[in-house]
């Protein structure tokens, strides 16, 4: 790392530890894990909105080159967005920013508020970059603009979930009228955008509201393709020596509840078998980045297993956000 930026992180652990303990000498024994946090949290706040900022201005090319400048419009909170801006004589940046905010107070309190900030981030960064960036118009052709203008707008939005944010808030209501209504994500998400699509072929024509479909569809497969899907949930299985701080982490930090199994290596230091407990948990995609710095910060060499959840019943998932 950096010279400069270690000393700041040495200095940032010493002044944080001197207000807890007043009056008492500060040693390198307790600044080293500290700076150790400070550096994981930099490294994986630096990658999550690098990820950001390439979905917002891909986001932004797919509005601006394919769909804004032939009246396109497509699914979601941006779908709206681009519907309120063909009738009404707002500008899309703003629109951006207002559909997207009830979305967001409803994020802060259903997955995080740390989640909700950052979104707010990247849609402000969207409607910054709608307004002042000039991207070409790179084609008249509606079914080229339906398919890659949706892929650019999907790819987006998909890189932004891997920031661990979103710039299109109906993921969230649909997170959240699932929970309430026992119906799976993609239910909820489809009505929303039936509902859209249907104010579409009235307001503008049905021809729009059959391309905007087509727009919808490529970008939903696009962030499928890159997120593996927003809607599904992500089973982590976490093997280390330091299972015990890690299950504290889970369960009192991130307040996710978590079973431990008593496994046995297969091959220790000197090719013997040995004792340790490995854990299991669930959780959300948008929460894994989030899961990801914690573990690092404990253990950078953890064995980490994740696959994707199809269904799931039951537990303490779904009832509270992490912290």
């Amino acid at each position: 790392m950096n010279p400069f930026l270690s000393k700041l992180l040495i200095d940032l652990a010493r002044k944080r530890l001197e207000k807890k303990q007043v009056n008492k000498p500060v040693s390198k024994k307790q600044i080293v894990p500290l700076v150790r946090r400070f550096q994981v949290e930099l490294s994986h706040a630096i990658k999550e909105y690098f990820f950001i900022i390439i979905g917002v201005f891909s986001a932004g090319f797919g509005l601006k080159g394919f769909l804004l400048p032939n009246k396109f419009i497509d699914g979601g909170a941006t779908g709206i967005s681009l519907l309120l801006e063909n009738v009404t004589s707002l500008k899309l940046g703003l629109l951006l920013v207002l559909v997207n905010l009830p979305f967001l107070i409803l994020a802060s309190r259903t997955i995080g508020v740390k989640f909700a900030i950052k979104s707010i981030a990247a849609i402000t960064l969207l409607a910054i970059v709608v307004h002042f960036v000039n991207y070409p118009i790179v084609t008249e052709d509606k079914l080229l603009i339906a398919v890659f203008g949706g892929f650019f707008l999907g790819f987006g939005i998909g890189m932004s979930i891997r920031g661990g944010s979103v710039i299109d808030g109906t993921e969230v209501l649909a997170i959240f009228l699932g929970r309430k209504l026992s119906l799976t994500i993609g239910d909820v998400l489809l009505l929303i955008n039936v509902i859209i699509f249907t104010v579409g072929a009235y307001t503008l024509s049905i021809e729009t509201a059959l391309y905007a479909m087509l727009t919808y569809l490529a970008a939903a497969k696009t962030v499928d393709f890159v997120v593996d899907g927003v809607e599904e949930y992500v089973g982590v299985t976490i093997i280390s020596n330091k299972h015990e701080e890690l299950r504290i982490m889970l369960t009192e930090k991130l307040r996710r509840a978590c079973t431990i199994y008593a496994g046995k290596g297969g091959y220790g230091k000197q090719g013997h078998s040995y004792d340790k407990d490995i854990i299991y948990t669930v959780v959300t995609r948008l929460e894994l980045a989030k899961l990801q710095t914690e573990i690092d910060k404990i253990d950078r060499n953890a064995f980490t297993i994740m696959g994707v959840v199809k269904d799931l019943k039951g537990g303490m998932i779904k009832k509270k956000p992490m912290k």
